[in-house]
């Protein structure tokens, strides 16, 4: 088989579909997920394990498929010509290959073009804090980072410096002098590349994600020190966010780091990914702005009472989950079975529709 040929016409369907993800897997067809479902592509054989090594062998280096096969596990991104980038893993899975892609566009989007809340742009505009984007795998957290990102590229003559595993959307600089490093290409690991980031006249930074503790105490370090800094945590809302950061840390260190992210933080975004009535996806969300009573509520190991701020903060700018479900469902743009499966809270939903 010509696997060059295989990826490339397995790719160009990908694009052709509108879909989002390509899932290669041993002993099944490929399969491609539209607006959030998977539908395997009939007209393609199931993949053999000599196929899956040599699709493999098409995206990522020699080297790197050395390490793959030691490792079992490898991060790449890949590059479709001028078309198309993805973001891809490799891994075994009962002793066999597979490979999930998730495709990037190459056109960055606009707050406005994604459907998000007017409200986001304020934090584009900020000189310094800390600013999550959070919510399960696959709702859109790169894409809105990379929207915020670009802004401030369009607006504002900043040094921004983003650090990912692997790089996604490529950014062209603008006003502001942006770099991307890649963990293990450009640097050795989060960590390291934070160390090096307070030596590079950095004001922006964005961290593709926040895996262990070292890179979280850096982040927020680097937001109290004058930064403005972006990133993601696979967590459900706010106030499980800030649990989460705080619980990463061993006890003793646990009041220091509560102290610091009260006085860094300047929101977290949550958003999931619905389908539409009418065909696509469209974000709800949770947006928690930081403000004296959020800090005093992070300070006093009080976060459980946050989603109440939330309820209650619509002045401030502030969105509840619920009432953004609740609103979408009245708008008509998703069913009521949606909202209710996407509610942290469906007896709060109930009220509201």
């Amino acid at each position: 088989m010509d696997y060059k040929t295989k990826l490339n016409t397995l790719i160009e369907l990908v694009i052709a579909q509108g879909a989002s993800d390509l899932h290669l897997s041993t002993g099944v067809q490929p399969i491609i997920r539209v607006s959030g479902s998977l539908t395997p592509i009939l007209s393609e054989q199931a993949l053999t394990q000599e196929d899956m090594m040599g699709l493999i062998g098409e995206m990522i280096s020699p080297e790197r498929k050395q390490k793959f096969m030691q490792a079992q596990e490898a991060d790449f991104s890949y590059a479709h010509g001028d078309k198309a980038r993805f973001r891809g893993n490799a891994y075994f899975e009962r002793g066999r290959p597979g490979v999930a892609l998730r495709l990037i566009p190459r056109q960055i989007r606009t707050l406005a073009e994604l459907n998000l809340p007017p409200a986001l742009a304020s934090f584009a505009g900020r000189e310094q804090g800390f600013f999550l984007v959070v919510g399960p795998v696959g709702q859109g957290k790169t894409t809105t980072l990379a929207a915020l990102i670009e802004k401030i590229n369009q607006e504002r003559a900043e040094h921004i410096v983003t650090i990912e595993d692997p790089i996604e959307y490529l950014f062209e600089n603008k006003k502001s002098l942006i770099e991307q490093r890649e963990v293990r290409v450009d640097t050795t690991d989060f960590p390291q590349a934070l160390t090096s980031v307070f030596r590079q006249d950095v004001d922006v930074l964005m961290l593709g994600e926040m895996r262990d503790p070292e890179t979280m105490a850096a982040a927020v370090t680097a937001a109290e020190t004058g930064h403005l800094v972006f990133s993601t945590l696979h967590t459900n809302n706010a106030a499980q966010t800030i649990d989460r950061i705080i619980d990463t840390f061993p006890a003793a260190q646990q009041d220091q780091i509560r102290v610091q992210l009260a006085g860094s933080l300047a929101g977290i975004f949550s958003q999931r990914l619905v389908p539409r009535v009418s065909g696509g996806l469209i974000p709800a969300c949770e947006l928690l702005i930081s403000n004296p009573a959020v800090q005093n509520l992070i300070r006093e190991k009080r976060s459980h009472e946050i989603q109440t701020v939330i309820e209650t903060g619509a002045q401030e700018g502030m969105i509840d989950m619920n009432r953004s479900l609740a609103d979408l469902v009245r708008a008509g743009e998703i069913s009521v079975e949606s909202a209710y499966a996407r509610s942290l809270n469906p007896n709060v939903l109930q009220r509201l529709i």
